[in-house]
């Protein structure tokens, strides 16, 4: 007799297959470091499994972003230096600073940056301490944020905060606020496959947070349905 399918079922047999590919991450360990063979291709294989389409999305984020001739720039979680890289064409006399601690990722940032003098790495945490305080124009971190703990991501928006000039703006490209519970299957399906620390994401009052930490919400630029959002935030 076939076995009546339901949504915990489902469920069920996600969290299985999750174990056994070794996706599931303890809630209080960070989803954002990538090591080994997935590191050492990470351009090639997200371009080979999106066909494509995510180096396009990614160009017209970056458009998005205003960016000025004589804009500093701090990328955060800056991986493969690609997103920086695509910053340069809108720059003069500008830079882009990219953070980044994974060996195989920083290998890939150095050769992408070999010829270009206002591209730099910078080994440091996103999630401690930084030596920098309002000395950019612009910190950008991409599909980063959702992946670190709460009192992590607090500290992230400190980071943030204190290393912007007055006026200048955090953008954030990374999941939007929602309810899972109340979306199409497809959706709730799809996290299924997420980590904990994104489904924690999606949930928390972000109007309120900016707000506590000094940031106004400028502009909401809207992805995928709404589902993610590059989130444009002024510093008071």
């Amino acid at each position: 007799m076939k076995q009546k399918w339901n949504w915990e079922t489902y469920k069920a047999k996600i969290r299985n297959l999750k174990e056994k590919i070794n996706l599931s991450e303890p809630r209080s360990i960070s989803h954002v470091e990538l090591s080994g063979f997935f590191a050492k291709h990470y351009d090639a294989l997200l371009d080979f499994v999106t066909v494509g389409f995510y180096r396009n999305f990614i160009r017209d984020v970056i458009s998005k972003m205003n960016i000025q001739p004589h804009d500093k720039i701090l990328d955060m979680g800056a991986g493969t230096g690609r997103n920086a890289l695509l910053m340069l064409p809108y720059l003069d006399d500008g830079e882009v600073i990219g953070l980044e601690i994974g060996e195989e990722m920083k290998e890939q940032f150095r050769k992408k940056s070999f010829h270009h003098h206002n591209l730099k790495l910078r080994e440091l945490r996103i999630e401690k301490d930084l030596p920098f305080e309002q000395e950019f124009d612009k910190v950008f971190i991409s599909f980063t944020f959702h992946g670190f703990k709460q009192a992590d991501r607090i500290k992230i928006i400190e980071n943030a905060n204190k290393a912007l000039k007055k006026g200048g703006k955090f953008l954030i490209l990374d999941y939007n606020e929602f309810d899972l519970s109340q979306k199409p299957f497809y959706v709730r399906a799809l996290f299924a496959l997420e980590c904990d620390l994104a489904r924690d994401y999606i949930k928390r009052n972000w109007k309120k947070i900016w707000k506590e930490y000094d940031f106004s919400v400028e502009k909401i630029h809207p992805y995928f349905l709404g589902y993610i959002r590059l989130l444009e935030l002024k510093k008071y």
